[in-house]
């Protein structure tokens, strides 16, 4: 069922996308000589950890990992959530005929993340499946790309908010970048809440929308996508198909 948000599209459900990791902007051009900026997105192949049920868990998705992390700097719980490791609960579990979660049986991941979808979608996807970019961006022309924002640390009002300073005439003294006054006169006296003011920016989620798929290589585990994504070079990142028409 479709839904209109405050920016005018149509929003409809959630479906399954990848996992990936952002490489890096390059240009591509277009048989008529066009060049279109690309962002370079090393995306998937993504094992199926975890698929999430109503009956169970109260929603419906499916977990995806990427990138392997070595099992000697993975814990041990780690291990554990990808492959079936012999414990004291474990055993207990089974000796009272409770049903064990299926294992994928692959490497620890470094990057974990869940996809809503509906149960329909759900189901068919199976536990230990290996997903590829062909496979999920096949036919999709737009995505949608969640990343990590650069940080950029304690950052004053003209960095953070584009404030354009104060003046720089006689008498004005060291204060060129800043804010100016924030607060009031005695009525009402105070310094009203969400006043731009200096303070922490970037390291936020950050959803860039339709973005436009330009290509995508299944035999290098690569998506090109026209414009910019969020965060630096070599951030992990979610894409899914967009669901903005």
């Amino acid at each position: 069922m479709a839904m209109n948000s405050p920016l005018g599209f149509k929003v409809f459900g959630m479906s399954c996308g990848l996992l990936g990791r952002k490489v890096g902007m390059t240009q591509v051009f277009t048989p008529q000589g066009e060049a279109i900026p690309v962002t370079v997105i090393e995306c998937g192949p993504c094992v199926v950890l975890q698929i999430r049920t109503v009956e169970r868990d109260g929603y419906s998705a499916v977990q995806l990992g990427f990138s392997d992390k070595p099992r000697r700097l993975a814990s041990r719980s780690e291990r554990g959530h990808v492959a079936a490791i012999d414990s004291k609960r474990r055993k207990s579990l089974a000796a009272a005929g409770v049903a064990l979660a299926e294992k994928a049986d692959c490497e620890p991941k470094r990057f974990v993340r869940e996809f809503r979808v509906t149960p329909e979608e759900a189901s068919a996807f199976t536990v230990g499946q290996v997903l590829t970019v062909s496979q999920i961006f096949g036919e999709v022309k737009h995505v949608d790309v969640v990343g990590t924002s650069k940080g950029r640390g304690f950052a004053g009002v003209m960095k953070r908010h584009n404030f354009h300073g104060t003046c720089a005439s006689h008498g004005v003294k060291k204060v060129h970048r800043s804010g100016g006054s924030t607060g009031q006169s005695t009525d009402p006296g105070k310094v009203f809440k969400g006043t731009k003011m200096p303070g922490h920016y970037g390291d936020a989620q950050v959803t860039v929308r339709r973005l436009q798929v330009v290509r995508a290589d299944d035999e290098n585990n690569v998506l090109l996508v026209r414009g910019a994504v969020p965060g630096y070079s070599g951030g992990f990142v979610r894409v899914r198909k967009t669901n903005c028409k």
